[in-house]
């Protein structure tokens, strides 16, 4: 583990934020990242089953992105490959209503800039409307998602994989025909390239 990783899993910036949420939890920062990865995977924030498993997208989402991408697990999980970064390191909590929080902005304002300097990806996925936000400064993810070539081939603006925007991709049929299949195969150039 690098001394960066080191110094963000032991932060606990945000341990009263955490405290007087509906699930009263302690931070757990999950850190997924190699200098040498050709493969950035912006997410989020962690959920409640990564909080609880140590590791990125071991939820249903994960399931969705992982084939999204056209990968199986060993290589998604390959951290010399797929470097996994989301806008914060760790679950948020719920709000009163059982719904994820937004990720805490201290955590990207101070751990980003480190991370980001650290990595020199060919390819990146930003997943969700923080990460689209944060790196393309756009709002409007649908608009990011539908101008994916403006971006393409280095970054690919994704909407998040969760169940929820399941009626998203219905309305979307565009995203499976014309975006997947040219992630899939910008994907698999980049595991692939010898240099």
């Amino acid at each position: 583990m690098s001394p960066l990783e080191r110094s963000i899993q032991d932060c606990r910036l945000c341990a009263p934020r955490f405290a007087a949420t509906a699930t009263a939890h302690e931070p757990r920062p999950v850190t997924w990242f190699r200098p040498q990865a050709r493969i950035l995977v912006v997410g989020q924030a962690p959920g409640m089953r990564v909080h609880l498993s140590g590791r990125p997208f071991t939820d249903r989402s994960g399931d969705r992105l992982r084939d999204w991408m056209g990968l199986a697990e060993p290589v998604f999980y390959d951290r010399d490959r797929i470097a996994i970064v989301p806008m914060a390191f760790c679950f948020p909590g719920y709000d009163p209503r059982g719904s994820d929080l937004p990720p805490p902005p201290i955590c990207a304002k101070t751990w980003r800039a480190s991370v980001l300097a650290a990595l020199r990806p060919r390819l990146t996925l930003l997943v969700g409307g923080h990460a689209i936000r944060w790196h393309l400064g756009l709002r409007d993810v649908t608009g990011a998602v539908a101008s994916w070539r403006d971006h393409a081939p280095g970054v690919f603006p994704l909407p998040h994989p969760s169940w929820r925007n399941t009626g998203w991709l219905r309305r979307n049929p565009w995203f499976e025909a014309d975006l997947l299949p040219v992630l899939r195969a910008a994907v698999r150039a980049e595991l692939t390239r010898n240099d």
